[in-house]
C-alpha cells in the first residue's frame, strides 16, 4: 500500500508509469483511461454545475489525458472546448488514440488564436511531468492566457511550466486552482514555485498492479500534522527539569537581544526544561523582565562562555549574534565543544567565512545563508531546492532545513523531508529565530537531529498557520508562542 506521506521524483513517475503499461499489455492505454477518468470525476466533485469547460492540450501523454477527460464532459452533455497549441498534433501513440476516440465521438479540437472561450473551468493538460526547461513562445502565450481567464484552473499530474523534480519554474507557469497527480504525488509541487502555483493537490493513486512498484524508491517525506502524536511522547510523572535538557542560547550583539530572547522563549514552549542566555552585558536587563524563566548572563569573555557550554545539552547559536569580534569567539567555541547545535542567522554566515564539517549540528539558512555557503547564487539554490539541501548536508555533514516555502530537511545519506506547514504570514523578520529555539529544544529532548530538525519546522509551521487564522499581514513571530504550547501536547486522537 502506498504510504501517503511518500513523495516521488519523475524518474520514479516515469517508471511506475511504463512497468504498469508493459504488465497490462495494452501500451498503456487502460492507465491513460483511467487518468483521464480520474480527472473528470475530481473536477465534478471540485465544480458539480460547471457547463463549459475549456481543455488546453499539449502532444504528449499530458494532452491525452486532456482529451479523455474531454470525452467523459462531452458525454455527460457539457459544453467542451478542447484547444491545442499552434502547428501542433498528437506526437505520441496513447495521444493519438485518445484524440481519436474524442473525434469519434463527436469532440472538435481547434488551435489557440490567442484567445481563451469563456469557461466555468479551464483544464491545463498541457505538458504534465518533467518539464526541464521554459516553455516556447506559443506555449508561453496560452500559458498566460490561462493565468489571465477569472475560471478556476484545473492542472493535470503537474502545473504546466513547473519542474516536478525540482519545484522551480524556468520559465511561464500555468497557476492552479487544483492540481490532481497521477500515481505518485510529485516532490517537486511541494516547495517553491511548485507551491505557489499547484494549488490544493490531490492524487490519483490509479489501478497499478503491485509488481509494478518493486525498486521504487522514494524520494522524500512530507511532513504534516499528523506526525505530531509520534514526536514527543508524555511527559513521565517523575520527570524533572533536568530530563527535558538544557538549551544555551548564545548571540545578541548590540541592537539584536531581542532575537536571541525569541529564541530561548520558543525553546522553553516547546518544552525545554531550562534555557540559558548568553549575551551582551546590555540585555541582562531587559531580558530578566521580558522572559525570567531563562537564565540571563553577560558574556565578556571565553572564560565566561566555557562555564555555561559545559552545563548546557544543546548550543542554540546565532540570532542576533553579528559577525564582529564579539561574535566570533562564541561562535569557534561553540563549534568545538563538541556540544549538539542548531546553528542560525550569522553563525551561518561565521561558518561560510571558514567552513568544516559540524556533524553535531542542524544548520537552518534560508535560502541566501545557503548560497553563501555554497558560494553560489540564491537564484541557483531556488532554481533546485533539493539539490542545494543535499548539498549543503554532505558538505557541512550536518543535517540541514532549508527555510522557505515548503521548507525542506536534509540529512548527510540523503534522507529529505518537506515540510508541509507554514504560510506567507510567517515571512517577516523573526521567525527563523523561533525556529532556532523549537528545534533545539526538540534535540533537548532526546530527538535525533533529523527528527528534530524536521519536527521543529512542523511545529513551527503548524504554529504559524494557527496564528495566521486572524490574518497572515500583520503575523508577529510571538504570536506563535501560545499555539506552539498547544502543538507540543497533542491529543494523539485528534492532533
Amino acid at each position: 500500500m502506498l504510504d501517503p506521506s511518500a513523495l516521488f521524483d519523475s524518474a520514479a513517475a516515469r517508471s511506475l508509469d511504463a512497468r504498469a503499461s508493459a504488465l497490462a499489455g495494452d501500451g498503456g492505454w487502460s492507465l491513460m483511461a483511467a487518468a483521464g477518468k480520474a480527472a473528470w470525476q475530481c473536477l465534478l466533485q471540485h465544480w458539480p454545475d460547471a457547463r463549459h469547460i475549456a481543455v488546453v492540450v499539449g502532444a504528449g501523454n499530458n494532452g491525452g489525458d486532456g482529451c479523455v477527460l474531454a470525452l467523459h464532459a462531452l458525454q455527460a452533455g457539457r459544453q467542451v472546448s478542447v484547444l491545442t497549441l499552434p502547428g501542433t498534433s498528437p506526437s505520441t501513440a496513447l495521444s493519438a488514440r485518445a484524440a481519436a476516440e474524442l473525434a469519434r465521438a463527436g469532440g472538435c479540437s481547434t488551435p489557440f488564436d490567442g484567445h481563451l472561450p469563456g469557461a466555468d473551468v479551464i483544464v491545463d493538460a498541457l505538458f504534465g511531468l518533467g518539464l526541464r526547461q521554459a516553455p516556447r513562445a506559443s506555449a508561453q502565450a496560452v500559458i498566460e492566457a490561462i493565468n489571465a481567464q477569472a475560471a478556476p484552473v484545473f492542472a493535470l499530474d503537474v502545473p504546466s511550466g513547473i519542474d516536478a523534480d525540482r519545484g522551480s519554474a524556468p520559465g511561464a507557469v500555468v497557476r492552479a486552482t487544483l492540481t490532481l497527480q497521477f500515481i505518485v504525488a510529485h516532490r517537486g509541487l511541494h516547495t517553491g514555485e511548485g507551491l505557489e502555483h499547484a494549488g490544493q493537490c490531490e492524487l490519483a493513486t490509479l489501478p497499478l498492479p503491485a509488481d509494478a512498484w518493486g525498486g521504487v524508491h522514494v524520494a522524500a517525506d512530507y511532513w504534516q500534522r499528523d506526525r505530531l502524536p509520534g514526536l514527543l511522547p508524555p511527559r513521565r510523572r517523575n520527570a524533572h527539569k533536568g530530563t527535558s535538557g538544557h538549551v544555551l542560547c548564545v548571540g545578541g550583539n548590540h541592537g539584536s537581544g531581542g532575537a536571541l530572547l525569541m529564541t530561548a522563549h520558543a525553546a522553553l514552549r516547546a518544552g525545554t526544561g531550562l534555557a540559558s542566555l548568553a549575551t551582551r552585558g546590555e540585555h541582562i536587563g531587559a531580558a530578566l523582565a521580558r522572559l525570567p524563566e531563562a537564565m540571563s548572563h553577560a558574556v565578556d569573555c571565553n572564560a565566561d562562555l566555557q562555564a555555561l557550554l559545559q552545563r548546557a545539552s544543546v548550543v542554540a547559536i546565532g540570532p542576533g549574534l553579528g559577525q564582529d569580534d564579539w561574535a566570533q569567539a562564541p561562535w569557534r567555541d561553540a563549534r568545538d565543544s563538541g556540544k549538539p547545535l542548531v546553528v542560525d542567522a550569522d553563525a551561518l554566515n561565521l561558518l561560510a567565512r571558514d567552513p568544516q564539517a559540524v556533524p553535531q549540528a542542524i544548520l537552518t539558512p534560508h535560502p541566501g545563508e545557503a548560497a553563501r555557503l555554497l558560494e553560489t547564487t540564491t537564484a541557483a539554490v531556488q532554481a533546485d531546492r533539493f539539490a542545494a539541501a543535499t548539498a549543503l548536508a554532505k558538505r557541512f555533514h550536518a543535517v540541514v532545513v532549508l527555510k522557505g516555502a515548503g521548507s525542506l530537511v536534509a540529512a548527510p545519506d540523503g534522507h529529505t523531508a518537506v515540510v508541509g506547514a507554514g504560510n506567507p504570514g510567517m515571512a517577516v523578520g523573526g521567525m527563523g529565530d523561533l525556529l532556532t529555539g523549537i528545534i533545539a529544544a526538540l534535540r533537548a529532548q532526546g530527538l535525533a537531529p533529523f527528527e528534530a530538525a524536521a519536527g521543529g519546522a512542523l511545529l513551527h509551521g503548524l504554529a504559524g498557520d494557527v496564528a495566521a487564522a486572524d490574518g497572515q499581514r500583520g503575523l508577529l513571530p510571538t504570536d506563535l508562542l501560545a499555539p506552539l504550547r498547544r502543538l507540543c501536547n497533542p491529543d494523539p486522537v485528534h492532533a
